[in-house]
């Protein structure tokens, strides 16, 4: 078990870059850069200190002031940015309440997530919508409100709210909810009914029961059971009535193609969806630990096809050590700008590790050494802080490994689901917000390495449905397309195998999308 393939030698990335920068530098941290000194008419003036997520090395030549890297310590981030959110800036108030919902010390204060949040929320702020969305999902620091969720991330999309495609998202929350109600209302319909048949009982035998006292004492606490109990069941019924029924048109499929060259931008109509990149990286032989075989398999046809028949320029890491990896990640900015795409796929061995009530995910560089010694382990939190920094609009995380869907610890879309019409003015709304998804080959346990002939079981389904499809597929259309291949050709082994796909949050998403634009 474990992650991906290969078969014939592929030329990796080169590895000797002058001169390297050590690890330490690669890490993104707060960083809190100098004033700068401006001229007003005949004077001049300093201007408060500016924070921004940048590298260890950026944040020291450009003068700023940082905290050594430390993935379990968030207070001196809030020290960074807690000055500027009190002056009011969203995007300042959306990083404090990712940090308070990450937690100081190990402990997430949802509460005071939900108030920066609800600050940023309130100026627009698209991120701080969406993590508002996900808190009511999941019921964190707030009463759980599958709808409510669903109306904050709408407004993170930019949708209004009588658009077809919320409406029929909206509908199927809201029949999820009715249905449940509906359970509890039956359930205090037959509660009442056995009390009532007991009372009747009681009544009926009255004039049998000797200790009067006693009779009566049941018959009032019956009666105030069966009070109790019927004005629960009237809320129910209120809530029931509340809930909006509209009467919703068929959504018809736009059928959508594309074509392009191996030119940079990728266009469809008006729709402009920028530069799309690839890092691959696929670790198949271990210095410590046991190799697998099928990670440079997968790799040799995902460049092919990302290259071949969506057009990528594809960056390609072979074994590579952790210093590799982490360089690998931290370049791939200085390519990207503010409308491309990144799509990052991973497969090679994974790990976890629980230390003050939090586990963390890792990926295993070549050199990684054997749990519980992590020295070279890439962990998910280089990774995601990497993500917030991207300029890239859309970055997709396709992670084949074991325990890969720790990256994020977030719920999947309300937007999606097996009725979900993926249309053009689905992609119209989609395209302007940032993105940040993860498609995991699993949850928080081991995968496959085999069962795909010559590749693993989830990255056959993946690269065959990418090789199969035709003009435009969404993040969420390709994970509905191969979930079910994955589950079900593990299971013919006797292996339980779930893919995942969800947002990353506290890493700048915002209700986003990744496209695949086939040539």
């Amino acid at each position: 078990m474990a992650a991906c393939n290969s078969n014939q030698p592929i030329k990796a990335v080169s590895t000797k870059a002058s001169p390297a920068p050590t690890t330490a530098d690669l890490y993104i941290v707060d960083c809190l850069l100098p004033g700068q000194v401006r001229q007003l008419g005949g004077g001049t003036y300093l201007t408060p200190r500016r924070p921004i997520l940048t590298t260890a090395a950026d944040c020291r030549i450009r003068g700023g002031e940082y905290v050594a890297y430390d993935r379990a310590n968030y207070k001196t981030a809030l020290q960074v940015w807690l000055p500027t959110a009190e002056q009011g800036d969203a995007e300042a108030q959306a990083n404090v309440g990712e940090i308070f919902e990450r937690g100081l010390g190990g402990e997430p204060n949802y509460a005071a997530a939900l108030i920066w949040y609800q600050k940023a929320a309130d100026q627009g702020n698209a991120r701080a919508q969406f993590n508002l969305g996900t808190l009511y999902e999941q019921g964190l620091g707030v009463a759980k409100d599958k709808i409510l969720a669903l109306n904050w991330y709408r407004k993170a999309w930019g949708i209004p709210q009588d658009n077809l495609i919320y409406q029929s998202a909206a509908n199927n929350a809201q029949a999820e909810v009715r249905e449940q109600l509906q359970k509890t209302l039956d359930e205090k319909n037959t509660q009442i009914g056995l009390l009532n048949k007991q009372l009747q009982t009681l009544a009926a035998n009255n004039k049998k029961i000797d200790e009067e006292a006693k009779r009566q004492a049941e018959m009032a606490q019956l009666k105030k059971w069966i009070t109790g109990i019927d004005g629960e069941r009237d809320k129910v019924i209120k809530e029931i009535n509340t809930l909006a029924q509209i009467r919703e048109p068929q959504i018809n499929k736009a059928a959508i193609t594309a074509s392009q060259n191996n030119a940079p931008e990728v266009k469809k109509g008006n729709l402009q969806f920028g530069k799309y990149y690839a890092l691959i990286i696929a670790n198949q032989q271990y210095e410590h630990l046991d190799s697998l075989k099928t990670p440079h398999a997968d790799a040799k046809r995902a460049k092919q096809i990302l290259e071949d028949k969506y057009g990528f320029e594809v960056t390609m890491v072979l074994d590579g050590n952790n210093s590799t990896v982490m360089r690998a990640i931290n370049d791939m900015d200085a390519r990207l700008g503010d409308t491309d795409n990144l799509l990052i796929f991973y497969a090679g061995h994974g790990s976890r590790v629980q230390a003050g009530g939090i586990e963390t995910g890792y990926w295993l560089p070549s050199n990684a050494t054997p749990p519980p010694d992590d020295t070279f382990w890439v962990s998910n939190e280089f990774v995601n802080r990497h993500l917030a920094h991207l300029k890239a609009k859309r970055v997709l995380v396709v992670a084949d490994s074991c325990y890969a869907g720790l990256l994020s610890s977030e719920p999947g879309y309300l937007f999606m689901g097996d009725k979900q019409a993926f249309t053009e003015d689905y992609i119209r709304y989609k395209l302007p917000k940032k993105s940040r998804l993860l498609l995991s080959s699993g949850g928080d346990l081991p995968v496959l390495d085999n069962a795909g002939n010559g590749h693993s079981v989830f990255a056959r389904a993946f690269l065959d449905a990418l090789d199969s499809t035709k003009g435009i597929v969404s993040g969420p259309e390709l994970f509905l397309k191969i979930k079910d291949q994955v589950s079900e050709r593990a299971k013919a082994i006797n292996f339980v195998q779930l893919p995942e796909f969800k947002a990353i949050k506290g890493t700048g998403h915002e209700v986003g999308d990744f496209f695949f634009v086939h040539k």
